[in-house]
Order: structure tokens, then sequence, then C-alpha cells
């Protein structure tokens, strides 16, 4: 599967659930956003994406904490759990 049927798929996925969207990125920089909304009428479930690159904008965009980040950096499992619960609660996802 390409990384555009694997987009396609997941927004019909959404649709036909009724779920929104919020992506939080770091190292990625936006491409992952960047592949769902390259689709046609992937407004209908994309609410926002954060691309939060520095540990600054993981901390003020996405509430994750200096402790989370301090005791395991910014490419861990803690700090994706934090990046993933602060885009929920900062959107209509």
């Amino acid at each position: 599967m390409t990384h555009n049927e694997l987009a396609n798929a997941l927004l019909q996925a959404c649709q036909r659930r009724g779920i929104m969207l919020a992506t939080a990125e770091s190292c990625t920089g936006g491409m992952i956003i960047a592949a769902l909304t390259d689709i046609a009428g992937s407004s209908a479930v994309i609410d926002r994406g954060f691309i939060t690159y520095s540990n600054e904008a993981k901390m003020d965009m996405l509430g994750v904490s200096a402790a989370t980040l301090g005791a395991h950096g910014a490419v861990s499992r803690e700090t994706a759990i934090e990046m993933a619960a602060g885009a929920l609660a900062r959107s209509r996802a």
C-alpha cells in the first residue's frame, strides 16, 4: 500500500465513523498532516495539525511537561503520549 493509499484509507475510515483527526508531529516536520491534507475532501475529517519540532513548542503548544522531556527526551514513548493527549485536548478530534 502506498502512502497516498494509506492516507486515503485513513480518511475514509474516519469519515465513515464520524471521527475528526488532529496530528502532533515533531521530527516528521508536518509530513503526516501534509499527506492527509493533500487529499481532496480531507477537511471533512481533519481538524488541525501541530508541528512541534522544538521542546519549547512541545511544552507551549501541547502541554508536554518539562519533567517528561528531561527524564525521557523528545523522542520517547512518554513524550509521544503527552503530545497525543495535548493534541486531543486542544482540538475537536
